[in-house]
């Protein structure tokens, strides 16, 4: 039996011990680009995925995307974990790169999850089922919003509060700074 495979996918120069470090540029473990499908892992051989301020450059076209996720999917372990982080979409670290093509956000993510897809469906809510569409199941277990250092600093000195932040975020930019996402594979 093989061991279970941990990806770290678009490193950079980030590399992670203990993980396969893959990147289309640079000098990872292995180069490959993520966009090119499919992915040279078998079926259900990866425990864990890392992928830091990788998704916003991929799948500028929406199958493209889509494909990406049935690829992670594929190559998933039951109950392997993704672990996403991503500049939020009305951060300057976002709107300033270029090379930025998709806002990843939580409530896009949650659109894989085949739970929230039936949930959605019985509210009659028009929520994208894609975990449904695309044959995919992810559990979005936990999400954590990295505050902008301005913003941190104001909560830390009691200038605003939490309940404040959550209203700042949804109105103006430069609040949250980036989002970190854990999801899990659900399979049989």
């Amino acid at each position: 039996m093989t061991q279970p495979i941990k990806l770290n996918l678009g490193c950079g120069s980030r590399t992670l011990d203990g993980y396969l470090n893959v990147d289309k540029y640079g000098e990872p473990d292995l180069i490959l680009d993520l966009e090119h499908l499919p992915w040279p892992w078998p079926d259900n051989s990866v425990e864990s995925i890392f992928l830091s301020h990788v998704l916003e450059h991929l799948g500028a076209d929406t199958d493209t995307y889509l494909n990406i996720f049935k690829e992670m999917y594929r190559v998933c372990q039951p109950n392997a974990l993704i672990h996403i982080i991503v500049p939020h979409p009305r951060h300057d670290d976002f709107l300033n790169d270029p090379t930025h093509v998709r806002a990843v956000t939580p409530n896009g993510l949650a659109l894989f999850s085949q739970k929230k897809n039936r949930q959605w469906q019985q509210m009659g809510a028009a929520n994208t089922p894609l975990g449904q569409i695309i044959e995919v199941d992810f559990d979005l277990i936990e999400t954590t919003m990295n505050l902008d250092p301005a913003w941190q600093k104001k909560l830390a000195e009691g200038q605003v509060t939490e309940e404040e932040i959550y209203h700042a975020e949804r109105q103006y930019n430069n609040v949250v700074q980036s989002t970190q996402t854990i999801l899990k594979a659900i399979k049989q």
